[in-house]
């Protein structure tokens, strides 16, 4: 059910049409409770439950001008709210990419440095990052056609993302999660099934600029330098993304793999200087 006004934008399904018949629910986000995974000064993530099922709300209170000049002054897209997430929600599923399924969004119309949104999505069940999946690959490498599996659909969906102008912006392993209905130990490469998620930062546009490229893979790459990959597994992931043998890759995409390295090098001294595990 879509309601848009004047003041706000809705979109709700079931339960919640029901639920928040006749109320506001802008206040009735304020009184969910749960457990709170993230409370910044502008956004808040809480895991609840409704009926049996989970849900994730992220509720949204406004960034102020402030950051917003900030983010436009280093010529990047401000984050004012939930709709990024919701728009690239949306545009995941139109590329066949599994992602979250959105149970209900909101967005209150006005300034919008102070603007109010919320997104709430379905708990994904049964799942691992991809980066807890693949942490002990250095030490017990993966069976053969498991690893390549994995690394044809990260980089199939890589591919998708840039031809089809989106970037997501935070790219890294533990953004795919890995469906184990069965457990870490028994997944098979040939029931292996992806969802991406965190894409509150994504950006979509008509085509993607090489730069947010770049920063993409670069990102990706950082984040799978400690499991153990290969130079032919690397090699395998160049002739998916690009779908050229790899002599035609390296000429074709010099523009990509030149800079890598570099960009790879900054996001490490990046976090280094955050006091984030490396």
């Amino acid at each position: 059910m879509y309601i848009d006004t004047k003041d706000y934008m809705l979109y709700l399904t079931e339960p919640f049409i029901q639920l928040w018949k006749d109320k506001n629910p802008f206040r009735v986000i304020e009184h969910i409770d749960g457990e709170i995974f993230r409370a910044l000064e502008a956004r808040k993530t809480v895991r609840f439950y409704l009926l049996g099922k989970g849900y994730f709300l992220k509720i949204h209170y406004g960034v102020g001008w402030l950051a917003i000049f900030g983010d436009l002054l280093r010529l990047r897209k401000p984050v004012l709210g939930a709709e990024d997430e919701y728009k690239a929600i949306r545009k995941l599923e139109q590329l066949s990419i599994a992602t979250l399924s959105v149970a209900a969004y909101g967005k209150e119309h006005g300034n919008p440095a102070r603007q109010q949104s919320f997104i709430i999505t379905h708990e994904l069940t049964q799942t691992i990052s991809l980066e807890d999946f693949c942490m002990d690959w250095a030490v017990t490498p993966a069976p053969f056609k498991l690893k390549k599996e994995l690394i044809t659909q990260v980089a199939g969906i890589s591919r998708k993302l840039h031809c089809n102008g989106v970037n997501h912006r935070d790219f890294y392993l533990c953004h795919f999660l890995l469906h184990i209905p069965k457990g870490k130990d028994n997944v098979k490469a040939e029931s292996i099934k992806l969802w991406l998620i965190d894409l509150h930062r994504c950006q979509i546009r008509t085509a993607t600029p090489r730069r947010w490229i770049i920063k993409d893979i670069a990102a990706l790459w950082f984040s799978a330098l400690n499991i153990g990959l290969t130079k032919r597994d690397l090699y395998r992931f160049i002739r998916v993304y690009t779908q050229m043998p790899l002599r035609e890759a390296f000429t074709q995409y010099h523009w990509l793999w030149q800079p890598l390295r570099k960009k790879k090098l900054k996001i490490y001294a990046r976090k280094l200087k955050k006091g984030d595990a490396i």
